[in-house]
């Protein structure tokens, strides 16, 4: 059984613990959440998986049972302890007995605060990274009771990062504003080199910015973003639906973006799912 993002948005809501960071590190962290499979894993005893669409940034993984196999696009890997996974690529994670996984979704880590860090150096495969997070704060994590705790744990360590760093280095703080206007405005597909004449930089040193700390480039981020947001308004609202809302020429192109994204293998998975999209939006005005 698989479980496809957007299109089996009870399973990810029900399935999964997630709660959204605190104000102070908005801007660094999507998200925290935590696997909560008993239930379903009883139902299923021989597994399941999810897929999962292209985003920006990354995960931080720390896995808390037994090990899992997460695939990027046709690669496997084994998270046996922690894991650093680059969140641009095609994502299918098999899930079975004894696996439960807390994740850390970030925009963008602090840890760039602290450490000089360039991430598209790791943007090929899981990698385990251990540097990026305290080890003795991984054993606290692993050694908590509770979702919750383990989020104030998490919470407490970055913030302090945060704080103790006293203002956002400029890279990362550029890129950051860049991602949250772009989303706030709709606004895809705004000139690079406005951008950076904007922010009194050349267009290459924005994209060394993007790559150092999304692991993409600017272009390549935005696109993931635009196209994330355009699916899932199809998917979840289609009676207000528009292509043109996300700056789409007609459905045709918004339809050929979508299927850019996917490799054959998660293509033929969501066959299905593309042709209910299709469906979708022939119904709505």
């Amino acid at each position: 059984m698989k479980h496809i993002e957007f299109f089996h948005k009870e399973h990810f809501e029900n399935n999964y613990f997630r709660v959204s960071p605190d104000a102070s590190l908005s801007y660094y962290i999507d998200f925290f959440w935590e696997t909560r499979f008993e239930e379903l894993l009883q139902n299923h005893p021989r597994g399941f998986s999810d897929v999962l669409f292209p985003n920006i940034g990354y995960t931080y993984l720390v896995n808390l049972g037994t090990p899992f196999i997460m695939q990027l696009n046709e690669d496997r890997f084994e998270i046996k302890k922690t894991g650093f996974l680059p969140r641009h690529k095609c994502i299918e994670c098999y899930h079975r007995a004894g696996n439960q996984i807390f994740g850390i979704k970030f925009k963008i880590s602090p840890a760039l605060l602290e450490k000089k860090i360039n991430f598209s150096e790791y943007r090929e495969s899981i990698s385990p990274l251990s540097y990026l997070v305290d080890e003795a704060v991984i054993k606290k994590i692993k050694a908590a009771k509770t979702f919750i705790e383990r989020v104030n744990l998490a919470t407490n360590y970055y913030q302090q990062i945060v704080q103790n760093r006293g203002s956002t280095i400029y890279p990362v703080n550029v890129v950051s504003e860049i991602l949250e206007t772009c989303s706030r405005e709709n606004n895809f597909s705004i000139s690079i080199a406005a951008i950076a004449t904007k922010y009194k930089i050349s267009s290459r040193t924005l994209q060394r910015y993007f790559e150092a700390t999304t692991s993409i480039s600017s272009k390549k981020a935005l696109q993931i973003m635009r196209i994330r947001k355009a699916t899932a308004h199809l998917a979840n609202s289609p009676g207000n639906f528009h292509y043109s809302l996300y700056g789409y020429y007609d459905h045709s192109h918004f339809y050929k973006h979508l299927k850019g994204f996917f490799q054959k293998k998660t293509l033929e998975i969501i066959k299905p799912h593309l042709a209910l999209l299709e469906q979708l939006h022939k119904r709505s005005p």
